[in-house]
């Protein structure tokens, strides 16, 4: 009888195949299903109800961290592994205070998949290797302080400015609302609230719409 169950939330079919090889022959690991986007993934999570949430951050319908964060508000007792191509300080970061408790790389999956999810279930915390260094290096004496930290995420804080309209997309993006609803609420079409985005993006440094609403908060532009 399996140990525990996990449940897979990956869109690249190549990774999904390579983790249901790696999960499919172990007897005390149940497979409860893969969904290929954030909002099957949610649903699937609620219905499931796995053990251990197995999950990719890039996902089409939003960021896996958004999955993270509804996993640990609704099922604490499950554990969360991010399995990611971003490796990056902002990525693991946001995981981590969403509800992650372990982190591997994609580039590192010649490592015992398996071995690593029954070492989350038993208590511990796999990170790649690469990630910790860099935690253990922002974490170090001096760190962001002209030591051998990493920088700030944004440089030059002083030097970013949003406009009103971009202030009001960001806002309405924090409390939930799809761009499309934005456009709506604004009445401008969706072209003109994905052209107040990119800049929005550009002037933070980010990449995604979880990225802006996190790097505004830690500026205190925006409040919980």
């Amino acid at each position: 009888m399996p140990d525990f169950s996990v449940l897979i939330v990956e869109d690249q079919i190549r990774f999904r195949d390579a983790f249901t090889l790696a999960l499919s022959s172990v007897p005390d690991i149940k497979l409860l299903g893969i969904a290929p986007d954030l909002p099957q993934g949610r649903k699937l999570f609620d219905q499931t109800q796995p053990d251990v949430l197995l999950v990719d951050l890039d996902l089409p319908g939003g960021s896996g961290i958004e999955l993270i964060r509804h996993a640990a508000q609704t099922r604490p007792q499950c554990d969360v592994m991010v399995i990611s191509v971003f490796g990056d300080e902002q990525h693991v970061l946001s995981s981590i205070e969403a509800g992650a408790t372990g982190y591997l790389l994609k580039d590192s999956l010649a490592l015992d998949l398996a071995g690593q999810l029954r070492a989350l279930r038993n208590g511990g915390s796999p990170i790649s290797p690469l990630i910790a260094r860099r935690l253990l290096m922002r974490l170090a004496p001096g760190a962001g302080q002209g030591g051998s930290g990493s920088a700030p995420l944004v440089e030059d804080e002083s030097a970013v400015a949003l406009s009103e309209q971009e202030s009001r997309v960001l806002h309405l993006a924090a409390k939930g609302f799809t761009f499309d609803e934005i456009a709506q609420f604004m009445q401008v079409s969706p072209h003109t609230v994905m052209t107040y985005v990119k800049r929005i993006y550009r002037k933070l440094q980010v990449r995604s719409k979880v990225e802006a609403i996190y790097e505004a908060r830690r500026l205190g532009w925006l409040r919980d």
